[in-house]
């Protein structure tokens, strides 16, 4: 029996499931997940790994095998019958060659895409030929922590601006699609002039799991940081912008993190603007 930690969030819960699955699968192992995982990634998706009871899970003399975030050859060859392994792996180095395993088991339950295409009709309304963009805004804890622990940056009203114009250079009818945990924030930073900007869930602060499949069921991409938005842009499939180089050079972030293992090549990085924490460190 091969498990995973599940720590973390809904974007944590799919890294750690998909890197499980993956790692078990390459050392010819079962994989099965915990209760606590099966009972948040089930609500959305139609998972098909078995549960551990909590019962098993205690009585198991498991030998705990700590991840980094992005494949290494060790990880080909973990010896043991009963592993537990931790961390909050979410790279696609570890799963992209089984894309379409790891797609099919994060497909959604049918009445999740009813209500998603359900709602993106209505907000396509009368408009012909529009090409959905999602833009998830992590926020939240992130603004505090990322320059306080990590020496970064979030994304800002610069970085939201030009990856929203790529789209509407690039498309005739882009359609965003804003969701957040920092919705107040987006409603006073991004530019709306055109009319071209739905931010969802009215005012409220969406779940997850809905605020996840409305942005799947787009076309298109923009992301901030947080493994919630690399998700979106793996599950989605089109064309991703993310915010990247969002800390410095020192930044202790760097030794649990690297950019190319979490960021498929394909997709456009655009460079975030570190003035506000070189300015503090003048002053």
């Amino acid at each position: 029996m091969w498990t995973v930690n599940a720590i973390g969030r809904l974007g944590n819960l799919m890294g750690e499931y998909a890197t499980l699955y993956a790692l078990a699968k390459m050392n010819g192992h079962q994989a099965y997940i915990l209760p606590q995982m099966h009972s948040q990634l089930s609500k959305v998706f139609k998972i098909t790994l078995p549960v551990l009871h909590s019962d098993v899970v205690n009585r198991i003399k498991w030998r705990h095998y700590g991840l980094h975030d992005w494949m290494s050859e060790e990880y080909r060859h973990i010896k043991g019958e009963y592993i537990s392994l931790s961390g909050y792996p979410c790279s696609f180095t570890f799963y992209d060659h089984i894309k379409d395993e790891i797609l099919r088991e994060f497909t959604f339950h049918d009445f999740i895409k009813e209500e998603s295409n359900t709602y993106l009709e209505k907000v396509r309304g009368d408009r012909k030929n529009v090409t959905f963009v999602g833009i998830h805004v992590r926020r939240g804890d992130y603004v505090h922590v990322m320059p306080n622990a990590w020496k970064g940056v979030v994304a800002d009203k610069g970085y939201l601006q030009k990856a929203m114009d790529y789209f509407r250079e690039k498309y005739e009818n882009p359609l965003f699609l804003v969701t957040s945990n920092g919705m107040d924030w987006c409603k006073e930073n991004i530019n709306n002039s055109l009319g071209d900007v739905h931010f969802a869930g009215d005012g409220q602060e969406g779940s997850p799991g809905r605020d996840f499949a409305l942005l799947a069921h787009c076309n298109h991409t923009i992301m901030t940081i947080g493994t919630f938005g690399v998700w979106v842009g793996y599950l989605v499939g089109g064309e991703t912008i993310y915010l990247t180089n969002y800390t410095l050079p020192d930044s202790p972030f760097l030794k649990l993190f690297k950019y190319e293992a979490a960021f498929l090549p394909e997709w456009i990085g655009i460079p975030a603007d570190l003035s506000p924490l070189l300015n503090k460190k003048i002053t």
